[in-house]
């Protein structure tokens, strides 16, 4: 569980700060509900872009931002439904937009989880520590932006391979930054980094993405309860959710997956990777071009025992997508071939990993045969905006994108995907995934046998989590209270 042990004297201090730098909380159920957002926070938003480093947009870390730059208020999730045109399969495949986020991206909020309950208790103090944001790249901005707001000094840790974007962005907003070796397969040496820092001597937090149960908890109530809106909205008489995939990253979003189960007992959650890094697959190991995914372990975090299916993406999959989707020859050949051009026009919506979620979706729902009638649902973690360099990249690499090019990667990288490198997990293998974790987080990080195996054998250990949101709230509004601006 999430520990909200209080601590009275740096709560004071938290609070004091608070109140200088004019900063309001906002609660699980104001993420999951603007509509509970104050009338005097939605007027100030009005003045406010997206991006911009203002307290009020914490406000913002919801999936239900108007989709505009800056002044925007509040409606429904969003979120595009790709046809078959696209798909090439008759199931139909739903997936929530995370660029409309501050950062433009959806990790922001997941560092909302793990910053934000140790900012209320105390546990955590803005006037003398740093935190510090361990990351393969969306999370360490999230967590930087988080801290700018909350008037925390950060410390970003990323890959040095990461998208010149990442870092041109948070050299202006993170106290620090630093890139560890190698690519988004190579997490051990931010950890490595991680202990470096501990044993630094410097006052300061480490928000571990891939061990904090607060990003398990804000994927189960925000993005699970988002997935749980567009649903009711969007499943016709007859039809079911059937499945849920994502590339696994810290294991955070396919939380989301556990509380669709929930809803949907007989729908199944899949977590992809990339074939070239496969270790939930096959204890494999290597470095791929899947930005934001970060493999060569089990996450701790990640639920292995709710998980139905494990797959690999080619990572040459998404890198093709990303061109078909954003070239102009690419969305040419796809309006020529049926996909509505309204459609084309909000691919720039799609990242790397959104490309790579999509493929895994359809991956998915040819291995099970699912047709009209059943839908698959993932999601977009960002978008093309912090992409503009890899495609860049590629033209200098590969020569222009012809008319050619597009249509072989859409027969050959949508219409031809397989069902190659997919496991459907049985409970020995869900234990083999799950055993993985012991070298990592109980060799390595510090973790206990016993622990590792209550998240196995105690039926409440990840349940105790998703029960926290009215606890935390609670304490968000009495933090709020005592700063004293509501």
């Amino acid at each position: 569980m999430i520990d909200l042990t209080l601590h009275p004297d740096r709560l004071e201090r938290t609070v004091k700060r608070a109140r200088e730098r004019k900063i309001i909380v906002p609660t699980f159920k104001q993420m999951q509900n603007p509509a509970l957002i104050p009338d005097k926070v939605k007027a100030g938003l009005k003045n406010v872009g997206l991006w911009d480093l203002n307290p009020l947009n914490l406000f913002r870390i919801t999936w239900k931002n108007e989709p505009v730059a800056s002044g925007g208020g509040f409606g429904g999730v969003n979120y595009l439904e790709l046809p078959k045109a696209l798909t090439g399969v008759d199931a139909r495949i739903i997936v929530m937009v995370g660029k409309w986020f501050p950062t433009g991206a959806h990790k922001v909020g997941a560092a909302f989880g793990c910053l934000v309950p140790r900012l209320v208790t105390g546990q955590f103090d803005p006037t003398t520590q740093k935190a510090v944001w361990p990351s393969t790249g969306n999370y360490c901005r999230g967590g930087a932006y988080d801290s700018a707001l909350l008037a925390c000094q950060s410390i970003a840790i990323l890959p040095e391979g990461m998208s010149r974007e990442r870092f041109e962005w948070l050299e202006k907003v993170a106290g620090e930054v630093i890139a560890t070796p190698g690519t988004e397969s190579n997490v051990k040496e931010i950890f490595d980094k991680c202990w470096e820092l501990r044993r630094s001597g410097q006052d300061l937090m480490i928000f571990n993405q891939f061990e904090e149960f607060g990003n398990v908890l804000w994927h189960y109530a925000v993005t699970g309860s988002a997935f749980e809106e567009v649903l009711k909205k969007e499943l016709r008489p007859g039809e079911t959710l059937r499945g849920s995939v994502f590339t696994t990253g810290s294991a955070g979003t396919i939380n989301a997956g556990d509380r669709l189960k929930e809803l949907f007992p007989q729908s199944k959650i899949a977590a992809s990777e990339a074939l070239q890094c496969p270790t939930l697959l096959s204890n494999g190991f290597g470095a791929h071009r899947i930005e934001g995914i970060g493999d060569k372990h089990v996450p701790w975090i990640h639920n292995v025992k709710n998980t139905d299916m494990v797959m690999a993406v080619d990572d040459e999959v998404p890198m093709q997508l990303i061109r078909l989707f954003n070239e102009p020859e690419g969305r040419k050949y796809l309006i020529e071939q049926g996909v509505p051009e309204a459609l084309v026009a909000q691919l720039h919506l799609i990242g790397i990993s959104g490309a790579a979620n999509i493929a895994s979706a359809i991956k998915m729902a040819k291995w099970y045969e699912w047709g009209e009638g059943d839908v698959v649902v993932t999601l977009l973690t960002d978008s093309m905006e912090l992409y503009c360099s890899r495609l860049a990249e590629l033209t200098a690499e590969r020569g222009e994108f012809t008319a050619r090019d597009a249509a072989a990667a859409y027969h050959q990288h949508i219409l031809g995907l397989s069902t190659d490198y997919v496991e459907e997990l049985t409970y020995p293998a869900r234990k083999r995934v799950h055993n993985l974790k012991y070298y990592t987080w109980v060799e390595q990080q510090g973790k206990t046998y016993a622990e590792i195996q209550d998240q196995w054998y105690k039926p409440d250990y990840w349940t105790n989590v998703h029960g926290q949101v009215d606890e935390i709230d609670a304490l968000i509004e009495e933090f709020n209270a005592k700063v004293g601006l509501l």
